[in-house]
């Protein structure tokens, strides 16, 4: 029975209020991504990208990879993804991110999946 399950909307709301001490506190710049609908993100990662606030970020509404991820490093990015969630490992991976004014900036990522509530999360550490 699918209202049985937590919507994703609440299990955001769930991850983003058991990891605010980290979302807050790192001096990283951190995403934890569910899906490309439903995400949650610090201020230092809507900074990074350029964008004023994690709100700011939130109204863009294309694909987070294709909008936030430089091309040459989409693919790195998609399959460290899978590997992390097919096989609950984590990885540290450079990554080019796009930034709002259309520039781009070099990163190291590490990814680590999440497991909450029954469901795989992602979540991304970069410095």
């Amino acid at each position: 029975m699918e209202h049985d399950h937590p919507s994703h909307e609440t299990l955001i709301q769930g991850i983003t209020s058991q990891t605010k001490d980290i979302l807050d506190a790192s001096d990283q710049a951190i995403y934890i991504y569910l899906d490309d609908n439903h995400w949650v993100c610090n201020q230092k990662f809507a900074s990074l990208l350029g964008y004023r606030t994690p709100e700011e970020l939130a109204q863009v509404k294309e694909p987070p990879v294709q909008t936030w991820v430089d091309s040459k490093s989409q693919r790195t990015l998609v399959n460290t993804y899978r590997e992390a969630m097919q096989h609950m490992t984590g990885s540290t991976i450079p990554i080019t991110w796009k930034k709002k004014s259309g520039g781009t900036v070099d990163s190291t990522m590490i990814l680590v999946p999440l497991a909450y509530q029954g469901h795989m999360f992602a979540m991304h550490f970069i410095s």
